[in-house]
This record gives structure tokens, C-alpha cells and sequence, in this order.
């Protein structure tokens, strides 16, 4: 799982947190990109990662799941010839929603630890039927998410609360 953005970083990190309550046997990496020419490779701009680097981070054959505060389309362009493209699913703006909270527009634009939790379901082989009563769950939660935010205007006390628990 990846980040770019204040948003997006606290998402994948509450999208793990889920999965590792919920999923404790799966295994999961967190890259945080806070310069997005590092994705690029080191021939087409000096900060870019070399191929063995980038590999070393985002793996060969692993699926990715990338939430990014802009658009989807910029994060493919700058990746197009790393040899684990055709895992990455980014998750980012698509123009969707209007003025509500950072959660509600995650929510709108499908970049929320939700639906990000359900990507992973969807994504990871062989996990899907062995987690179908967590994608349920996921979708429960955003359901209550929807009547709560209409009718209160504000995030439900678990999103608006959420912090990163360390485990021993």
C-alpha cells in the first residue's frame, strides 16, 4: 500500500490498521511518497529511483494499492515502465463530491480506508472468498458513514477520532 498526500497517508494508514485487525495474517507493506519524481526512473529525472530500487519497494508481482491527493492518470504516467504496472490500482481525485469533510470526499472519490480495504479483498490472490464478511463490513461502514454525514454534517466519532494504535 502506498500514499501521496496528507489525506491519502492517513487513509492507508487507517485502511491498514482495518486489515490488520480484521486480516492479521496478511501481509502488508506502507510506502509513503512525499517526492513524486522518485517514481519516475533515474534516467528521466535525477530523483528518480533506479529500477532495482523502485523493485525493492514496490516489489515485481505484488498487487499496489496507491492513494494519491490528485489524479489517478499522473501516478500511471510517471510508473508506465516499472515492471509492476500492471498491479498498481491507484485510488484518487475524480472530480466527485463538493464541499464536505477531507473523509467525506475520500469517501466520494472511492479513496477511503473502505474502500481501500476492499481493494485489497478484491486484489490480493486468493483472498477475496476467505474475506467476503470483511468487504460486507467495509460496505456497512459506508453506509453508516452516508446517513451519518447527512444527518449530523460531520464525520462519525470513529473516523473523526481515529489514531495509529502501535502493537507490540
Amino acid at each position: 500500500m502506498a500514499a501521496a498526500g496528507d489525506v491519502p497517508t492517513l487513509e492507508i494508514l487507517a485502511a491498514i490498521d482495518l486489515l490488520r485487525r480484521h486480516l492479521p495474517h496478511l501481509k502488508i507493506r506502507m510506502v509513503n511518497v512525499l517526492d513524486l519524481m522518485r517514481l519516475q526512473p533515474q534516467e528521466e529525472h535525477p530523483h528518480g529511483l533506479t529500477d532495482k530500487e523502485f523493485d525493492a519497494l514496490f516489489t515485481t508481482d505484488k498487487p499496489i494499492m496507491f492513494a494519491y491527493h490528485g489524479y489517478p492518470w499522473l501516478l500511471h504516467r510517471l510508473t508506465y515502465r516499472r515492471a509492476n504496472h500492471k498491479n498498481l490500482h491507484v485510488r484518487g481525485y475524480k472530480e466527485e463530491g463538493t464541499t464536505t469533510t477531507p473523509f467525506d470526499m475520500a469517501v466520494l472519490n472511492d479513496m477511503d480506508r473502505f474502500h481501500l480495504v476492499m481493494d485489497v479483498i478484491d486484489r490480493v490472490p486468493g483472498l477475496g472468498s476467505k474475506a467476503a464478511h470483511v468487504r460486507q463490513a467495509m460496505r456497512d461502514k459506508l453506509s453508516d458513514h452516508h446517513r451519518y454525514i447527512r444527518a449530523h454534517g460531520e464525520d462519525m466519532p470513529e473516523v473523526r477520532e481515529w489514531t495509529w494504535q502501535l502493537t507490540e
